[in-house]
């Protein structure tokens, strides 16, 4: 039950900011790297940093929930570079180091991320892995990267 907790921690820090992200880019105008400032660390925090200590503490249970092996050294080597993700960005946002480098950490995240939905996606069909949490990785993706774009676009042309 705590595990499946996670998720909705997850889905719910996402949204939380989007909500405030949003509310941040169009106080004045509409800034989207004010808005992408606050965003980007909040959303690789909440997937990435969670998820990383979840399969450093909770792999066995966490592999089982997904339907995956249990115990592979390449589990604990996803959960070690989710963490890191999640340490630079917030490095990133807290040494102040600009869109640039928030933009990087995004993309490289994003990157990971959308590799992983294709992954998830093709477990699904190849090996009938239907565990809820393998299947929404593919368009959970979508929609992250859908949400992103417009400020990502934005933030982009006006460097």
């Amino acid at each position: 039950m705590f595990l499946k907790s996670l998720d909705f921690i997850r889905f719910f820090g996402v949204a939380a900011a989007f909500f405030f992200g949003y509310q941040i880019g169009f106080k004045n105008g509409y800034d989207p790297i004010a808005q992408l400032h606050f965003m980007i660390p909040v959303i690789i925090t909440a997937i990435a940093g969670i998820s990383g200590l979840e399969g450093i503490f909770f792999g066995k249970e966490s592999a089982e929930l997904k339907g995956y092996e249990v115990g592979s050294n390449y589990q604990r080597q996803s959960a070690i570079a989710l963490l890191s993700y999640t340490v630079v960005a917030v490095f990133i946002y807290l040494n102040n180091w600009g869109i640039k480098a928030e933009l990087t950490i995004l993309f490289a995240f994003m990157f990971f991320l959308f590799f992983s939905g294709v992954n998830h996606g093709v477990d699904a069909i190849r090996r009938k892995n239907y565990a809820w949490q393998n299947i929404n990785r593919p368009f959970i993706t979508l929609l992250l990267l859908a949400g992103l774009l417009y400020p990502v676009i934005k933030s982009l042309q006006s460097l």
